[in-house]
């Protein structure tokens, strides 16, 4: 017999576990934009700053699935959420660990190193994470959980990245980084004893079809994605919007240095615009979701964004871009909250890490392949040009999504 009182306590625990973690996990990826920076000064190529960036892609793009077909075999993810995060954080730690050893030319190659090994549990992170806060959550809790996890990200990478700008400039390279890997990996810890203590009810791993061929194994596979057609349908449409947005996002920042001219605090102004009505539109989401349903928050989200590139490539000018950039960020805000929210509606709960798996694939085809069409046409038809793809394609996506499909079972 269920007990009530105690399974609403464990699920209120659960809850404040997953802030925490965010809490945890924030503070440690403070140290992700200084990665490049760090090997950069270093005296790293472009290709081998550029394959730091390309990595968990490609790892993700080739072992999603696989990742995912495991997972679903285990009973309790949670354990697997919390060391693949561990794993990650105590990347920047051993990152710091071989640069107060090795000189400049070997702790670029065994940063790479340590990096490219962490792709792996990068992936099963990417895969755990989407199935763990379901979980959490429920069908009616996605956006309370995400949208206060997502604000608790913003706020806290603001404060600690303030601090560490601040202090870094304080002591000689390199050991200001090392310090600064070594600090800020203390997150993680954080991160890995909160949430483990998330207590879920275990599964029973759902009963795979018979398979005595890999050949047979991937029929079976197919087989069960297109016994879901909801899920097929919404991540297609969401892999044609998030193209489109990965398309534009090396555009961007290539934009305001060469065709506006923006100084560095100009393009920080920008950032902060978006960034802080991010942490606002966090909390008007999830009310305008309440009142008018998901529905209205992705038609929407996925509308609004189209205005950005579209705009900035119209009139750039530093003062309007930074209106631009604000409005932006309370567009994005609900959009990292919806696609998730629906993407979850549609998947059957007892296949959870199988679908997201497929998911979070395309996320990575999308995120490897579109940025670099992003940089090709950027190259034929000028920055500005691409910006203006990056927005039609927006506006494709946006159509897409406000066809509706036949009538299909929900999940949520």
């Amino acid at each position: 017999m269920i007990n009530i009182p105690e399974q609403q306590e464990t699920q209120k625990r659960n809850f404040r576990y997953v802030q925490i973690d965010a809490v945890g996990v924030s503070i440690s990826n403070v140290a992700a934009p200084f990665l490049p920076v760090f090997l950069t000064r270093l005296g790293a190529s472009n290709f081998q700053v550029g394959l730091l960036t390309s990595m968990p892609g490609i790892t993700g793009l080739v072992l999603a699935i696989i990742v995912g077909r495991f997972l679903q075999r285990q009973s309790n993810i949670v354990p697997w959420y919390s060391v693949s995060r561990l794993l990650v954080i105590s990347c920047y730690a051993l990152t710091g660990l071989f640069t107060f050893f090795l000189s400049k030319e070997y702790t670029i190659i065994a940063t790479l190193a340590i990096w490219a090994f962490a792709t792996l549990p990068q992936t099963a992170l990417a895969v755990a994470f989407s199935v763990v806060m379901n979980a959490v959550a429920g069908p009616e809790g996605r956006y309370a959980l995400l949208s206060r996890r997502w604000a608790i990200f913003g706020l806290t990478s603001v404060v600690m990245t303030f601090l560490v700008t601040r202090v870094i400039d304080l002591v000689p390279f390199p050991r200001n980084y090392e310090m600064m890997f070594f600090g800020l990996s203390i997150g993680g810890l954080i991160s890995y004893y909160f949430s483990n203590q998330i207590k879920l009810p275990h599964q029973t791993p759902p009963a795979l079809a018979p398979a005595s061929s890999a050949w047979d194994s991937a029929r079976n596979y197919f087989s069960l994605i297109r016994s879901a057609p909801a899920f097929t349908s919404f991540a297609l449409k969401k892999f044609v919007y998030y193209s489109a947005i990965t398309l534009g996002t090396p555009i961007m920042p290539l934009f305001l240095v060469r065709e506006v001219k923006a100084t560095d605090s100009q393009i920080g102004a920008i950032t902060m615009s978006m960034t802080i009505v991010m942490l606002a539109g966090y909390f008007i989401w999830p009310w305008a979701s309440r009142k008018y349903g998901g529905r209205f928050v992705l038609l929407a989200t996925t509308f609004g964004m189209i205005f950005y590139p579209a705009l900035t490539a119209a009139t750039p000018h530093v003062p309007l871009i930074i209106l631009y950039a604000g409005i932006a960020g309370l567009f994005q805000a609900g959009l990292d909250l919806v696609f998730f929210d629906e993407l979850m509606k549609t998947v059957p709960p007892e296949y959870g890490a199988t679908f997201v798996s497929l998911a979070q694939s395309m996320q990575y085809l999308s995120a490897i392949v579109a940025p670099l069409v992003g940089a090709w046409l950027a190259d034929i038809i000028g920055l500005g040009g691409a910006l203006w793809v990056s927005a039609g394609l927006r506006l494709l996506g946006f159509l897409l999504f406000l066809r509706k499909d036949a009538p299909a079972q929900s999940y949520s």
